[in-house]
């Protein structure tokens, strides 16, 4: 009975407890809206507040743009009123002058009206004036023609005759004075430019023959390189591709091939098997092989250094292999690749003083003569070799031009391919530089003689310094002074056409009038 009344009793405080804690919480929540709801009207009037002084703000902003933009406005409307002004002024100006223009032209039109009308009339007075004259003009030529017995086309056929004979001598003086005021300017500047080529380019000239003989320690080397049955003779030949002579001449031994490479490798390999002593066939083919990629590696050497010596560039490896070719390549017994090397500074030095494409002329200097390295090969000249070689190789046209014409055999078709050209005939011509056999020579003066003696006029003519000069003598009743110049000019045409020269050939022309009288 005691425990459930202290039941009830517990019961019953846990509810007044509970009811009691409700209360407090609701009350609390109460306080808690209230709190929150002041708070949210305080922000509420504060954000009025603001947005009332951001209003004002801003309208005061915008006044104050207004304003400005305003004046602004002003402004450039103040400065296009006054650009306009000024167009309109320059506008009526010009209408003035066209105005003025006009009144101008208008009164030019009935000046020349007024000259027309009088163009007119005088046209018409020398019309009738010219009939007048032509008919006087008929009656006089019959009356001339009556008189003198020759109509008036055999006279307009005499006369014509007689001024063609008279201007052919007039021609004749305005020629050569022409001619003599070009050479006082161009062949003074020639010479500088071609004097300041040699000053500058003085490199010793060499005259190398081909080599075809080998010198012998003993004539009994001769049958040791004969050897047992000829066999290595024949080895020597098959390696080397070069005919080997043994004859009766006292220590010598001749080779004789048509390519200068070969006649080379085997000069150098004869005289290395005399040097060795060991002469067989095995060793012969050893030492021609050795000797083969020495002179190949030489060759291609001897190219790169002449390219790399003028400056030059972009050239294919082929083309300079064959260019080092030219090493054992004689002409006239000039050394072709010194030659070519002379021929590229000469023209590069003349192109510079031009004031043209100075590494062109070098290149095509340098290539020239190409085609000489392989013209034992090739049917046709070596302008046409060299050209068609250079042109497989990648070479341009201008270059390829100046290798084909470089001989006067077609038209140059750049100033550097006709400087090649000079360059050639500058490095040849030079004293002692080349030789040419006796035969040749001879038929070369008397091809000289015969185109000199082949003008009218002339009674003898001297070919002198070794075919280098030739003098005329003319008829002194048959041909005048004019004329003799004519015949110089003509001959130095037709030996450039007709003869191959090494240097150039000087024609002189000689008129000479001789009196005689005796005093008895």
């Amino acid at each position: 009975m005691f425990d459930t009344q202290y039941l009830l009793i517990a019961i019953s405080t846990g509810i007044l407890t509970g009811l009691v804690l409700s209360l407090i919480y609701r009350r609390a929540l109460n306080i808690q809206k209230n709190v929150v709801e002041l708070e949210r009207k305080k922000i509420l009037a504060e954000a009025l507040k603001d947005s009332e002084s951001i209003k004002k703000e801003a309208a005061l902003e915008s006044k104050d743009i207004i304003y400005q933009a305003k004046i602004e406005a002003e402004k450039d409307l103040k400065e296009q009123r006054h650009e306009l002004n000024h167009i309109e002024k320059r506008i009526r100006q010009k209408e003035e002058s066209i105005e003025r223009k006009f009144d101008q032209l208008e009164k030019r039109g009935n000046d020349l009206s007024r000259k027309e009308k009088e163009y007119n009339t005088k046209e018409r007075l020398l019309l009738e004036k010219e009939n007048q004259a032509n008919q006087l003009i008929s009656e006089q030529s019959r009356v001339l023609e009556k008189l003198s017995g020759i109509t008036a086309e055999e006279a307009k056929e005499e006369l014509l005759r007689r001024t063609e004979e008279d201007t052919k001598f007039e021609i004749a003086k305005l020629a050569k004075r022409i001619e003599d005021e070009a050479k006082e300017t161009a062949v003074k500047k020639a010479r500088e430019i071609i004097g300041l080529a040699i000053q500058r380019y003085a490199s010793d000239y060499v005259a190398d023959a081909t080599v075809t003989a080998v010198t012998l320690p003993s004539d009994d080397m001769k049958g040791r390189i004969i050897g047992r049955e000829g066999r290595n003779i024949r080895a020597l030949e098959a390696a080397t591709g070069v005919d080997l002579i043994v004859d009766d001449t006292p220590e010598m031994v001749t080779l004789s091939a048509f390519d200068p490479v070969r006649r080379e490798i085997a000069r150098l390999s004869l005289e290395r098997l005399i040097t060795d002593g060991r002469i067989h066939p095995t060793r012969i083919e050893e030492i021609v092989e050795k000797v083969k990629k020495e002179i190949d590696m030489n060759i291609r050497e001897e190219g790169e250094k002449a390219v790399f010596d003028l400056g030059l560039s972009g050239i294919h490896p082929e083309l300079i292999k064959v260019l080092g070719r030219l090493k054992y390549r004689t002409s006239y017994g000039q050394n072709v690749l010194q030659h070519s090397r002379e021929v590229a500074y000469f023209a590069g030095i003349m192109a510079s003083e031009l004031r043209v494409d100075a590494k062109l002329a070098k290149r095509a200097g340098l290539l020239h003569d190409i085609g000489k390295a392989i013209d034992h090969e090739t049917e046709g000249s070596h302008q046409e070799i060299g050209s068609n070689l250079a042109r497989k190789y990648g070479e341009s046209n201008k270059v390829t031009n100046a290798i084909l014409v470089h001989h006067g055999d077609g038209d140059p078709i750049t100033v550097e391919a006709a400087l090649v050209a000079s360059a050639d005939a500058l490095s040849a011509a030079r004293p002692g530089v080349r030789r040419e056999s006796i035969e040749h020579y001879l038929k070369r003066l008397e091809k000289l003689e015969q185109l000199a003696l082949s003008f009218e006029g002339v009674d003898k003519c001297y070919a002198i310094q070794a075919g280098r000069e030739i003098r005329l003598i003319v008829k002194p009743d048959d041909v005048n002074d004019e004329v003799t110049s004519m015949i110089a000019r003509d001959l130095a045409q037709k030996i450039e056409a007709e003869m191959t020269y090494p240097g150039q050939i000087k024609v002189t022309v000689i008129r000479e009038s001789r009196y005689v009288e005796y005093a008895k």
